[in-house]
């Protein structure tokens, strides 16, 4: 082929490239984010619930502790499993189930009366959830090619500091007007009229997703859905060739336990943060309930400016590892700055500052497994690293609450979450994975 021409096939691979890519964004990626937003607001409401549901239902710190973390521990029984049963069945029947059964338990929370219905509801709100997050990984991977997942990858996890950013206001605004319809509490009411639209959006995934490209896919021509279909073919068989494609096999590689780790001791501060972070703005006392809301949200700003900006840097150069190490080493400091900062105005700009890199981490990190996943191994794989990672759900808010009860301060626990992606940090040097093509050399 000469010069002239091979540069014109480049060019023409370029061109259908960033056709199919934005509308990839649009249909699949933005559908997801919605998706997302409602299913973390649903996970993390219950932060604002108990700026009264505890008083209410006299559940001390360390209670709503282990019943915000436990949610983590039905997640983990159930995530393999489910995206096993996604691989085979499809993601369009399998995203609606979970979100119509997660929307109608996260609406049954209004209903508890003590610590074990609270934790009744919590763990089968996790064994409902559980799935959504690495069968929406796993769907990326259907659609989107290596070069530009971390894109993607990002665009779908800015929901989750989107989620807060939107709804913190808004749980702030429900608790402030006080509804009392019916004989509910306000923070009844938070609970149902957050739980309703993943029920009504379940139904919608049911008739809007397609399930691959080899499937009807109007929305895309056939030179696009031709190149699609025959790029990510390459891409899976050149990762056959150098990875793990065997289920059985994926548990003795030892990348996938290190990548365990590395998000088990990130989720720690994640977690540790989003589900107390409403009650350690309120008490710094003075602050009205939607003036907790607002405040609440300013972190996760930073949150998904730093999703973005290292996500799209990271597929600009093809580098995956330092980016996640860099990312979970800044946030770790900050965050251990921000629990001795001298004011709360600094102590606002530090955390915020945390939240930027902590997760900075979510967008690259979920590049790095599929390098050497694909198939079967892929769909167990990532439910695996997300699922036993979801100790670190559990570990985070359970040791804020224990230390709060313990030592009457957040500090001491502020400074014990910041040590989880500062580990994480370490531990990312330790793994072993390829460099992948960049969008510019």
């Amino acid at each position: 082929m000469s010069s002239v021409a091979l540069d014109a096939s480049i060019a023409g691979g370029d061109a259908i490239r960033k056709r199919v890519l934005g509308k990839l964004r649009w249909r699949i990626v933005f559908y997801c984010f919605i998706l997302f937003i409602i299913n973390y607001l649903d996970r993390v409401n219950v932060g604002f619930a108990a700026i009264h549901m505890n008083k209410d239902l006299g559940l001390s710190a360390t209670a709503y502790g282990l019943g915000a973390g436990i949610f983590f521990i039905g997640y983990i029984a159930f995530e393999i499993p489910s995206n096993m049963i996604m691989h085979k069945v499809g993601p369009k029947i399998w995203i609606a189930r979970i979100m119509v059964t997660w929307g109608l338990l996260s609406c049954g929370m209004a209903f508890i009366q003590g610590e074990t219905s609270f934790y009744v509801m919590r763990f089968l709100l996790g064994l409902a959830e559980a799935g959504f997050v690495p069968g929406i990984l796993l769907y990326l991977t259907y659609w989107f090619p290596a070069r530009d997942r971390a894109k993607a990858t990002a665009g779908f996890m800015t929901a989750t500091v989107l989620s807060t950013v939107i709804g913190a206001p808004i749980s702030g605004f429900i608790l402030s007007s006080n509804p009392t319809w019916f004989g509910f509490a306000p923070w009844q009411w938070l609970f149902i009229l957050e739980g309703l639209p993943a029920v009504i959006l379940g139904v919608v995934t049911f008739f809007y997703l397609v399930d691959r490209p080899q499937q009807d896919t109007r929305w895309l021509d056939a030179a696009e859905r031709s190149w699609l279909i025959a790029e990510l073919d390459r891409e899976n068989r050149q990762v056959a060739t150098v990875g793990t494609h065997d289920f059985s096999a994926i548990f003795r590689d030892y990348r996938l336990w290190l990548l365990t780790l590395i998000y088990m001791f990130n989720a720690m501060a994640v977690y540790g943060v989003v589900l107390w972070l409403p009650q350690i703005v309120r008490s710094i006392g003075g602050l009205t309930e939607l003036q907790t809301g607002f405040v609440t949200a300013v972190p996760f700003v930073f949150a998904a400016i730093g999703l973005v900006l290292v996500s799209r840097n990271s597929d600009r150069t093809g580098e995956r590892k330092w980016h996640t190490a860099f990312s979970a080493l800044m946030g770790g400091l900050f965050l251990a700055a921000s629990a001795v900062a001298p004011t709360p105005l600094t102590g606002l700009l530090l955390l915020s500052a945390a939240a930027f890199g902590v997760w900075a981490v979510l967008g690259v990190f979920w590049s790095l497994p599929t390098q050497f996943l694909t198939g079967a191994a892929a769909a167990g794989g990532l439910a695996a690293i997300n699922g036993f990672a979801q100790i670190g759900g559990f570990a985070g808010p359970y040791l804020v609450g224990w230390i709060k009860d313990t030592t009457q301060s957040f500090t001491p626990a502020l400074l014990t979450l910041a040590a989880g992606p500062i580990i994480a940090a370490v531990l990312c040097l330790a793994i072993q994975v390829k460099r992948t093509p960049g969008a510019q050399r």
